[in-house]
């Protein structure tokens, strides 16, 4: 079988070195990103996704909070905004007002997750998804509240990047009635050929990680490259690279699990 869509990448062999060399050079043309997630009783993952977009080369981040954690969080985390709660700490469904906002000052949106489980969350996610046009990259729990009634809004939804946790690529591959089956056992030839397939079907970006190993599958391309990074963290640089270089979707994602 020829497997010529399998691009292997190492950190001292790049796939596409000119996206490396060619960065943004100042702040101002480093692109803006907007991270939402958090609840009453957490936001220790919207926190890190902010430090680790400093990290990779963003020119301004933005953070959506529950208004919950307003009293506690905004004299500590300076580049916060807050959006309507529901009375457990989570998003209301009148927060969309809010997601869509911000969203249009941002060139990219991640949704870190750390959201907790709330019906109202649910229902502005996907009015939101529905309501923005722009790139989303979607991680964490955030993912959880579309599986698996919503499972085609995620699948088909252009201009859409998944960073699931293994299990969570199950259920979307499951979602989608594919007739094979993503194992844990499966060895990786037998994984990025499943990839490859599912890719040319359906319209989103998936970036997921098995073992030490970080797969892209765009459009049918597939890269894989070794990495230590979590899945928040691949997340976020993913979140960078690719508003920073839109056009070049896949060439991105590869490049910012390097």
């Amino acid at each position: 079988m020829d497997h010529t869509y399998w691009h292997r990448q190492t950190s001292d062999k790049p796939l596409f070195p000119d996206l490396l060399w060619s960065r943004p050079e100042n702040q101002q043309t480093a692109g803006k990103l907007l991270i939402i997630g958090g609840n009453l009783h957490g936001f220790s993952t919207v926190a890190e996704a902010y430090n680790e977009s400093e990290q990779a080369g963003i020119g301004s981040s933005r953070v959506l909070l529950p208004d919950a954690l307003q009293k506690t969080v905004s004299k500590i985390f300076e580049a916060s905004e807050f959006a309507p709660s529901t009375p457990s700490g989570s998003f209301a469904r009148n927060a969309l007002a809010s997601f869509l906002d911000l969203a249009s000052w941002a060139e990219g949106v991640l949704l870190a997750g750390n959201l907790g489980h709330n019906s109202e969350t649910a229902i502005v996610l996907e009015n939101f998804l529905i309501k923005h046009s722009g790139n989303i990259t979607i991680t964490g729990d955030s993912i959880d509240y579309f599986l698996p009634a919503s499972s085609q809004l995620l699948l088909e939804r252009p201009k859409t990047t998944l960073v699931p946790s293994f299990a969570q690529l199950q259920q979307l591959i499951k979602a989608t009635n594919s007739p094979a089956a993503i194992t844990s056992t499966m060895d990786m030839l037998r994984l990025v050929d499943a990839l490859h397939e599912f890719s040319k079907k359906h319209s989103v970006n998936m970036l997921t990680q098995h073992a030490d190993t970080a797969i892209v599958a765009v459009g049918g391309e597939v890269s894989t490259t070794k990495t230590s990074q979590t899945l928040l963290q691949i997340a976020t640089h993913a979140s960078v690279w690719w508003l920073q270089n839109p056009s070049k979707t896949f060439e991105a994602l590869s490049t910012a699990v390097v």
